[in-house]
């Protein structure tokens, strides 16, 4: 930029050049030198989360008098607005900072100060009357600012991702239902097993899912306790008596959520322990989604040397080099993306470990990652139901050839002749290539009319218990 399209301001540190037509200001122009790490900005919910938190701290400042009127009524108006989702634009530190979050608060700070002087009548960079420190991070600390922050973001984020696995698991429920009727193979070990119902395979994966998040929905919880008012180390230094239980309160009123103070200020300080228990559960849900598209690819591949059980959508072409490839491409970009769910769990884990003494510095890493995560996580899930899962269809004529030809059928031989009986006519109809049917009606352990009624998958197939296949 030329100079003439800089301001000049102060910090601290000294005199720091500034682009003119910003709302941000030293402290922010100094973190975009020292940081260009990413090229990536603040999650939008990362960006209103904090504005939260400034116009709940205002507020509750102007009631206590620490604020006059007209400041107060010009930082709630900045604040607000960038609530609506005015000026993002001007945050601009990268997620990759100085610990603590400084530089965001900061940067939000900055830029709250600067619309409320300009709505006051005033110009960017003055600070007159509002200032960034003395006035909007009045009776704050970055260390409780942040991760409050975070927290309030977090609980912004995780209802889309709650709401897509829901959807997800509704859509196998769906197909659960119109699966029942398709007898097929089980497997374990991936070898041949009972038979089951294609239906009863997709209700556990729909109730896997529900349980999923449910496990997000209930580690979700713990974020509504705040350490906001602990200001730098759990004391409250700089605040005042009652303002914890005053800007929970405030909170709660402008965001509709149970906000409450936390139990232990110094406890909160040093421990980020909820949000390994919030990342623990994005994980999980991650290594379930792995296993159920796994099983996805496996069920649908071939089409004819594999196993072809289901058919999903084809989406795109799949070879460059093949015609009339189609690959299972949705399943494995759910794949890719859960597995990078997974390596942020594993980077959100160091960093709450790493906290040291009285304070974890490390929350601008964690709350990245877990929106990061919350992010693609739910637009994968979101992209699996409608471009996968909802447009699969089973092959019946594979279903019904592989589950008369299974070798497993010999199991409901045994309570009649015994194990090793039903052992002998397994191998014999391995080794034949006859199906089990075939062989213990040769050896006449069964008339073929016997033979059509116990060796038959659908009846084999049937849960014991009725209400075995819930799947909502």
């Amino acid at each position: 930029m030329q100079v003439a399209d800089m301001r000049v301001e102060r910090d601290s540190l000294g005199e720091v050049h500034v682009p003119a037509d910003v709302l941000y200001g030293a402290q922010t122009a100094r973190a975009v030198a020292n940081f260009p790490i990413s090229g990536q900005r603040p999650h939008r919910d990362y960006i209103v989360a904090i504005a939260q938190v400034k116009l709940a701290a205002a507020r509750v400042n102007h009631r206590a008098g620490r604020l006059n009127d007209d400041v107060a009524r010009a930082i709630e108006q900045a604040a607000q607005e960038i609530i609506d989702g005015q000026w993002h634009e001007h945050f601009v530190v990268d997620p990759y900072q100085a610990g603590a979050g400084t530089s965001h608060n900061m940067n939000a700070n900055e830029v709250i100060a600067n619309r409320a002087n300009e709505i006051l009548g005033g110009r960017r960079g003055e600070y007159k009357p509002v200032h960034p420190n003395d006035h909007v991070n009045l009776g704050q600390s970055s260390n409780d600012v942040i991760p409050t922050a975070a927290r309030l973001a977090l609980l912004r984020a995780t209802p889309r991702l709650l709401e897509a696995l829901r959807q997800l698991s509704e859509a196998f429920c769906q197909k659960a239902q119109q699966f029942a009727g398709y007898t097929k193979t089980g497997r374990t070990h991936l070898q041949d097993a009972v038979p089951i119902r294609l239906g009863d395979e997709f209700s556990g994966y729909a109730a896997a899912l529900r349980r999923a998040a449910d496990r997000i929905a209930s580690a979700r919880e713990a974020l509504y306790e705040l350490n906001l008012g602990a200001t730098a180390l759990g004391t409250g230094i700089n605040a005042f008596p009652g303002y914890r239980k005053a800007v929970a309160a405030e909170l709660s009123a402008i965001t509709g959520w149970p906000l409450r103070p936390a139990y232990n200020t110094f406890e909160i300080t040093q421990s980020h322990a909820d949000f390994a228990l919030l990342s623990a559960a994005l994980r999980n849900a991650a290594l379930e989604v792995i296993r159920i598209a796994n099983d996805i690819r496996l069920l649908s591949s071939g089409p004819r040397a594999g196993l072809g059980e289901i058919i999903l959508p084809p989406v795109q072409p799949g070879s460059s080099i093949m015609p009339g490839k189609v690959n299972p491409s949705i399943a494995e970009m759910v794949n890719m993306v859960a597995f990078q769910v997974v390596g942020y769990d594993h980077a959100v884990a160091l960093a709450v470990q790493a906290g040291q003494l009285d304070l974890n510095v490390w929350t601008p890493l964690i709350i990245a990652n877990l929106l990061w995560a919350t992010d693609i996580f739910t637009n994968a899930l979101q992209t699996f139901r409608t471009r996968c899962i909802e447009g699969i269809t089973a092959n019946e004529a594979r279903l019904a050839e592989l589950a008369h030809g299974s070798i497993a059928l010999a199991t409901i031989l045994t309570p009649k002749i015994g194990y090793l009986r039903a052992a002998e006519i397994a191998k014999k109809a391995w080794e034949t290539g006859k199906t089990v049917r075939d062989v213990v009606v040769e050896e006449g352990v069964l008339s073929p009319e016997e033979a059509d009624v116990i060796l038959d998958p659908a009846k084999m197939a049937l849960p014991q218990d009725p209400d075995a296949n819930q799947c909502s």
